[in-house]
């Protein structure tokens, strides 16, 4: 690798998948000015046809869909049979598309015979959205369709573990006779994103990755007035109370823990568990591991395939090592002779809040579990964290339940679910798990700024 080169090491078999130039200076320039000339003709076109477009791009990007599985797999991992994200994508677009007239529509305010009072959702302008490699292709619906159906002009700079997907993704919104300008992709070094925030060269920059990744962008932007949206990383948890229907759940907190191997933002890593429950719901979740297999995410059909890479696995083991030696217990213990990148589903026992397991994100297929006294003890170690992004409460009593995640902090509680970002609710955390938020009406607000109107009417 040279200076201006990246490559793509897949963690199937640790071979050379790809490389890619980064984007030099002139390359930089000539997008970012194109974008800047199609900022105000963008803003100009109707609603309607804003939709209709961003609505034909995910079509586009269906049509696309082997390709894009494909750099999924290769890029990260993911079995095959699960790597295609287009239609969570083109779903974005249709409902972003149902709402859309509503929520940017004038919003009047106190009104007299003598001055007509309203506020009016405007584009910000330019916007740079970066995007994780976890979810590649399923997260451009809140990076590129977002901001576009709200008027503004998007540039995306991908993560450099998964590049194809920003080139099919331009390419998809030109076949949909989307205008070269308002949409475009760039290869940026992490140097030259940075410089280029720094030097206030966007309206906003919508971010999604690692908290230290986040920090760096808003870092970037401090005193530049671009608009910051972060959403970082998690630390999630699950709290099993002892009412809670065990044999129901179980397969959901298997979900929550071990799928795409544990690597999405809001994965449960955090389980409290009433210790009057504790070993029938680790009996239950032992049993529910075993469904959770890992193989070639090729030529098997496995539940789950290797981690992004090597170094993330060699991470992700080192964590469980230091549990166990901190008086923790492995249950499976299972190995696997697939690549150093392959990790398998694990669950540990006999842990305590003091251990990194159960305060640094893991981003691993680890069922990290603690046993509680009860709701106090439960809340207040599910607030004792840095991350703030969303967390579960398991019971038969819903209004308890629900008075319970009125005191837990994150941005999004769920009763008897989780691992799940729903679409029609605002997506984004409190803490270190990021600012701002995204999906439905509020994210698509939020990739706006509200124009007040004070019209003062003639008097006949």
């Amino acid at each position: 690798m040279t200076h201006d080169v990246f490559s793509v090491i897949s963690p199937v078999d640790g071979s050379l998948y790809l490389s890619r130039p980064y984007a030099s200076a002139p390359e930089i320039a000539a997008k970012l000015a194109a974008a800047r000339a199609a900022v105000k003709p963008w803003r100009q076109v109707p609603l309607a046809e804003r939709v209709a477009l961003v609505q034909r791009f995910g079509a586009e990007m269906s049509a696309r869909a082997g390709a894009l599985a494909e750099a999924v797999t290769w890029g990260i991992g993911r079995p095959r049979w699960q790597a295609d994200e287009t239609p969570r994508l083109a779903l974005v677009g249709d409902l972003l598309a149902q709402t859309a007239a509503v929520t940017l529509a004038d919003t009047p305010f106190e009104s007299d015979d003598t001055v007509r009072r309203f506020a009016r959702p405007v584009p910000g302008g330019l916007h740079l959205s970066i995007c994780a490699w976890n979810y590649p292709t399923a997260m451009l619906g809140y990076l590129v369709s977002q901001p576009l159906i709200a008027g503004n002009v998007v540039i995306l700079k991908h993560s450099p573990q998964t590049p194809v997907i920003a080139e099919l993704a331009e390419e998809a919104w030109r076949a949909a006779g989307g205008p070269a300008g308002a949409f475009q992709m760039l290869h940026l070094s992490h140097a030259d994103a940075e410089r280029a925030i720094a030097a206030g060269q966007f309206d906003a920059v919508n971010f999604i990755g690692s908290v230290a990744g986040g920090k760096r962008v808003h870092a970037a932007a401090g005193g530049t007035m671009t608009t910051v949206h972060l959403e970082l990383g998690g630390k999630d948890p699950a709290y099993i109370r002892a009412d809670a229907d065990i044999d129901r759940l179980v397969a959901d907190i298997a979900e929550g823990c071990f799928s795409n191997a544990g690597q999405s933002c809001c994965s449960v890593e955090r389980i409290y568990v009433d210790r009057r429950v504790q070993a029938r719901f680790t009996e239950a979740l032992l049993a529910e591991a075993q469904k959770w297999t890992i193989g070639h995410p090729v030529q098997d059909k496995a539940m789950i395939g290797p981690v992004v890479h090597a170094a993330a696995a060699e991470r992700i083991r080192g964590q469980i090592a230091r549990a166990v030696a901190a008086g923790g217990r492995a249950l499976i213990g299972a190995s696997c002779d697939l690549g150093a990148a392959y990790v398998p589903a694990e669950i540990l026992v006999d842990l305590d809040h003091g251990m990194s397991i159960m305060r640094d994100e893991l981003f691993g297929p680890v069922a990290a579990i603690q046993a509680v006294s009860g709701d106090d003890e439960a809340i207040t170690l599910m607030n004792d964290s840095q991350y703030g992004l969303s967390a579960s409460i398991w019971t038969e009593d819903e209004a308890r339940g629900l008075a319970l995640l009125d005191q837990v902090e994150a941005g999004t509680v769920y009763l008897n679910r989780c691992d799940h970002a729903d679409l029609y609710l605002p997506w984004g955390g409190v803490k270190d798990s990021g600012l701002g938020r995204t999906n439905g009406r509020v994210g698509l607000l939020e990739a706006t700024a509200a124009k007040a109107f004070h019209v003062r009417r003639t008097l006949g």
